[in-house]
């Protein structure tokens, strides 16, 4: 990832998503792990999106599955976390930690 480009918030919980998952995480169990951790209504279509936006910017990387009569006959994607991705979410996790360094849960400077 270019130096200066950040994860967004919904880059990294898919990120994450996908590693927790690995190496059986597809678009639907990404999906449904984003839900269950995090009580988020996760839309396929975001999903789908930030998937293939990561796997554009070298975070993820992706294979064609065992194609199921479930599915149609269609073979779901698998998704990867790559080395450039584990940097990326450590980078983030790093930059927040930092920020959240001092506080306490539920403290502010009002």
């Amino acid at each position: 990832m270019p130096r200066g480009e950040h994860l967004g918030e919904f880059e990294q919980v898919v990120l994450l998503a996908v590693l927790r998952l690995n190496p059986d995480g597809y678009g639907v169990t990404i999906r449904a792990e984003i839900e269950a951790r995090t009580g988020r209504d996760a839309s396929v279509g975001a999903v789908y999106a930030t998937l293939d936006r990561l796997e554009t910017k070298g975070l993820l990387d992706s294979h064609a599955g065992t194609p199921s009569p479930t599915r149609g006959g269609r073979a779901p994607r698998h998704y990867r976390i790559t080395p450039e991705g584990r940097t990326a979410l450590d980078e983030a996790r790093r930059m927040l930690d930092a920020l959240w360094d001092g506080f306490e849960p539920g403290a502010g400077s009002a």
